[in-house]
């Protein structure tokens, strides 16, 4: 398929301040739903679906697929192109504001501008998202799977890492969409932690406790965190930094908040 001739002759042109690059490589295409390990079993949720490129390729290996996307054009090729497979379901909508569908897994090529809000829509999705297989900019998935004291490493980091195991599998060329981003691409894969492997027990807690602490990162933690803990607290070393902790100390912090009921912050 010519994604490229099939929006001119719609009219449909790209919108970059929305992230909007559609997928046209079909390699790409088809090693992110090798990554993925998609079955005749799965049921996939695919966000940002444009006009179907990767789609296609979902459709002949999955049980389902949710095909997500807000762009009403785009819906209406979707429809078109796949009125006769009964096997995918067009969602018009915003994925921010949908309920994510009961899935196995999730591959997409997501908008670049929604990367922070999806992915963390994904972890803390109650139901869960087994497995997903998705497109960032670089430099946001170096953010996912960075260490203590590195320039990149956040509140997505820790959230990422205690709730899924951080893969970055490949390197994407520009010229695999079009338009061709401005920015290195490249595919991720994170596997959801299942609950014996997950070192919380609230999720949301532990989201309110992480971003107290990063929104105040220049504070050492016994100043954010004040009159939370016994003077005497071993769970984590109070004199550091956001920044300075694991991932692990954080989960260890937000489990002690939680068992207590309470979120102190100065």
């Amino acid at each position: 398929m010519d994604v490229k001739t099939l929006l001119i002759e719609r009219g449909i042109r790209p919108t970059r301040s929305l992230g909007q690059y559609f997928l046209i490589d079909e390699s790409v295409a088809t090693r992110m739903v090798e990554y993925a390990g998609v079955e005749s079993g799965d049921v996939v949720l695919e966000i940002g679906a444009g006009v179907g490129s990767l789609t296609e390729h979902l459709e002949r290996k999955a049980k389902k697929v949710y095909a997500v996307e807000k762009d009403a054009a785009l819906c209406e090729v979707l429809r078109e192109r796949f009125h006769d497979k009964s096997r995918i379901e067009v969602l018009e909508g915003d994925i921010m504001k949908l309920e994510i569908p009961k899935c196995d897994k999730v591959v997409a090529s997501i908008p670049f501008s929604l990367s922070s809000s999806i992915t963390y829509k994904l972890l803390l999705h109650n139901q869960g998202f087994g497995l997903a297989v998705l497109l960032y900019q670089k430099e946001f998935a170096q953010k996912l799977s960075a260490i203590p004291e590195s320039e990149a490493y956040g509140r997505l980091s820790v959230i990422t890492q205690v709730l899924a195991v951080v893969e970055i599998l490949e390197g994407v060329h520009r010229d695999a969409f079009y338009p061709a981003p401005p920015v290195k691409t490249v595919v991720v894969r994170l596997k959801e932690k299942e609950k014996g492997e997950r070192i919380v027990g609230d999720k949301a807690k532990f989201f309110e406790v992480v971003t107290v602490a990063f929104d105040q990162r220049r504070k050492m933690m016994k100043r954010i965190f004040k009159d939370c803990f016994a003077k005497n607290t071993e769970l984590v070393d109070l004199e550091k930094r956001p920044e300075e902790l694991w991932p692990g100390e954080f989960a260890k912090l937000a489990n002690y908040l939680a068992s207590k009921g309470r979120l102190k912050s100065e």
